[in-house]
């Protein structure tokens, strides 16, 4: 099957609008605390729904995982694991920095960071894509993508400014330039952990298709092993606050009973990738601070929804990865920038800009308009370096 980065352009945007879309079905969840209903949707994001898939779309997945190198395995866990490590920072950048330029700058990060170390680290970047035109187009791409993010960001301050006092002091109560931008430098490259966990699994995925699976599905049984990476650090945080918080009963009580955290007394385990949507459950939380009776069948179903979405992401991303030729590292541009451009839109949806002044708006626009842009431009780069490998074939060299 030949590459085809139209077809992977679109793929990146449905993971995109799944990545800004998974925290919709929690809004949906009453009377639990966070660590309750992010652990109970992580199992479906991060174990459930990833061996479902692989052992369903993939040949032989266990002997495939078996056969892979255990440096393959390792790094690709072990990368899983320090992406979920930067969850536990973000908190701490919201905090120092505020949501709109904590976000700008976790993303800035992780979006740079995602995108250019694996072909540094393969020794190809100067020669791959410096080299170049297609390259050189994709790194254009690439610059276009953090201008769209700067933008979000200037949204984000520009609504805030606009804010009282009282509720800014409520929105930054700690801010530190300094310190924010150290935590937010830590958090951003850890969040690109995961774009190097899926490099670290191409002998998985090279051994997949050797058993007979289709080039398009040969990304699903690495999300098996970096997953559970993931998996291991949220899990591990989740209980430490079920505990602290003694919130442990809510998986199976039909009541709450004392003092259920908000979003803002606890350090949420998120990435830079999740950090969009957050805003989306905010109205939620408030309502869980409240007694009653807990709709526990209805829990469950939220967060299930909510974490099957939420993997969909990387189903299509991997998808769409395949379709890029050998320019594929340019897919965590792809993916950032449509997990903006769709969280962007959920919260236009939302009426979360709404009473923005002309000049915000105009900045929210200007986003929409700048990372739709860098899509475009990294999937022609893309385009250009298939036509190039093709034309190669023939003539014996590439441009």
């Amino acid at each position: 099957m030949g590459a085809n980065p139209i077809l992977g352009v679109f793929l990146h945007w449905l993971g995109g609008l799944a990545s800004a879309s998974f925290y919709v079905p929690y809004r949906g969840v009453k009377r639990w605390a966070w660590e309750t209903y992010w652990l109970v949707g992580g199992i479906f994001s991060w174990i459930i729904v990833p061996w479902f898939l692989a052992g369903l779309m993939t040949r032989d997945l266990l002997a495939v995982l078996h056969e892979a190198p255990l440096s393959s395995l390792a790094w690709t866990y072990i990368f899983g694991v320090l992406w979920g490590l930067g969850g536990l920072t973000f908190g701490l950048t919201m905090r120092y920095l505020g949501m709109s330029l904590g976000m700008a700058v976790a993303l800035g990060y992780t979006a740079v960071f995602g995108t250019l170390m694996p072909p540094i680290f393969r020794g190809v970047f100067v020669s791959e894509v410096l080299g170049t035109r297609s390259g050189i187009i994709i790194l254009i791409g690439v610059a276009v993508c953090v201008a769209g993010i700067i933008f979000a960001g200037a949204a984000g301050i520009s609504k805030e400014r606009e804010m009282s006092d009282e509720e800014k002091r409520a929105a930054i109560a700690e801010f530190d330039l300094k310190r924010g931008l150290l935590v937010a430098t830590f958090c951003g490259i850890m969040s690109a952990c995961f774009a190097y966990g899926l490099a670290a699994g191409d002998p998985i995925k090279q051994i997949t298709v050797q058993h007979g699976t289709s080039p398009l599905w040969q990304g699903l049984p690495v999300l098996v092993v970096l997953l559970a990476g993931g998996f291991t650090t949220n899990f591990i945080w989740c209980l430490i606050l079920n505990v602290r918080n003694r919130t442990g009963y809510q998986y199976l009580a039909l009541k709450t009973r004392g003092h259920i955290p908000s979003i803002s007394e606890e350090p949420i385990l998120e990435t830079a990738t999740d950090a969009p949507g957050m805003q989306m459950v905010l109205e939620r939380i408030e309502q869980a601070e409240e007694n009653g009776r807990v709709p526990i069948v209805a829990n469950y179903l939220f967060s299930a929804l909510a974490g099957t979405t939420w993997y969909m992401q990387f189903f299509f991303y991997t998808m769409g990865e395949t379709q890029m030729g050998r320019f594929k590292f340019s897919s965590w541009t792809l993916h950032m920038a449509s997990i903006i451009i769709f969280s962007t839109l959920w919260g236009i949806a939302l009426k979360e800009w709404r009473g923005a002044s002309r000049r915000t708006s105009w900045l929210v626009a200007c986003t929409l308009i700048v990372l739709v842009g860098s899509t475009v431009i990294v999937g022609y780069g893309n385009y250009l370096g298939v036509a190039a490998t093709a034309s190669a074939s023939v003539h014996g060299g590439i441009r």
